[in-house]
């Protein structure tokens, strides 16, 4: 099986007509595209290979909240994956995992998948493992209360620390990886949750790509800035 590669472009990028482009020259089966929410049916319109995603979600149908899109919105102009709890919106929009795991809750109700981030930042990881996976855990636990199936849940494994925009020049290896992805696909099974893939997402680059995607119990990539450069978004695609 392919492993599952998702691009997320964040805030970029700044016209529907690039954001055209980039979908079209990234249109490659087996990858997932996240645009911003404002070019999300340009985009959908203009793949037929590549699966749709969003960025984000609310949490609640027909609230009378401003700004936001509902998981049925989304569903109904043909998003399929939905990116919860990204590290960006923990710590610039101050998400907690109360309102995390409503997200993921309803994702999965309106029949979407969701992708839930987790992962810790330079202060718990410099403090040893044993204190990664007691953080790792309880987010796991609060992110996932209530949740009774993992067939269309994917958790990506967000080491904060080493994502390039942190700035704490530190990179992740394919061995960390492993060891706290194993963690997790533990602690999943623990609170009843099988068949949930965990995927890799800190700064993976057509570079480093190949050292997660070659790891069997890696099952697939969360890529930030490399989407955006449709050559390098397809070299990641072809090792996966």
């Amino acid at each position: 099986m392919k492993k599952l590669v998702v691009g997320n472009w964040k805030l970029n990028p700044q016209t529907v007509a690039e954001a055209i482009d980039l979908a079209q020259a990234t249109d490659i089966e087996g990858a997932v595209l996240c645009p911003p929410d404002i070019f999300l049916m340009e985009v959908g319109g203009a793949i037929k290979q590549a699966i749709l995603g969003a960025q984000d979600l609310f949490w609640k149908d027909g609230a009378a909240v401003t700004g936001e899109a509902s998981a049925i919105q989304l569903k109904d102009i043909g998003v399929s994956y939905v990116i919860v709890g990204h590290s960006s919106r923990r710590e610039k929009l101050a998400e907690t995992d109360t309102l995390v795991n409503l997200k993921v809750k309803a994702a999965l109700t309106a029949g979407l998948k969701a992708i839930l981030c987790i992962g810790e930042n330079l202060d718990i990881h410099q403090q040893g493992e044993a204190t990664v996976r007691t953080f790792i855990g309880e987010q796991l636990r609060k992110d996932l209360d209530e949740v009774k199936q993992g067939e269309n849940l994917i958790v990506a494994y967000e080491p904060i620390w080493a994502i390039s925009t942190s700035g704490t020049g530190l990179v992740d290896t394919p061995e960390e990886a492993v060891t706290i992805i194993s963690f997790i696909k533990e602690e999943l099974l623990k609170i009843g949750l099988s068949m949930v893939l965990v995927i890799y997402g800190g700064s993976v680059n057509s570079k480093t790509a190949d050292g997660f995607l070659k790891e069997n119990i890696i099952d697939g990539v969360l890529v930030g800035a490399a989407s955006l450069d449709a050559h390098e978004f397809k070299q990641i695609i072809s090792l996966s």
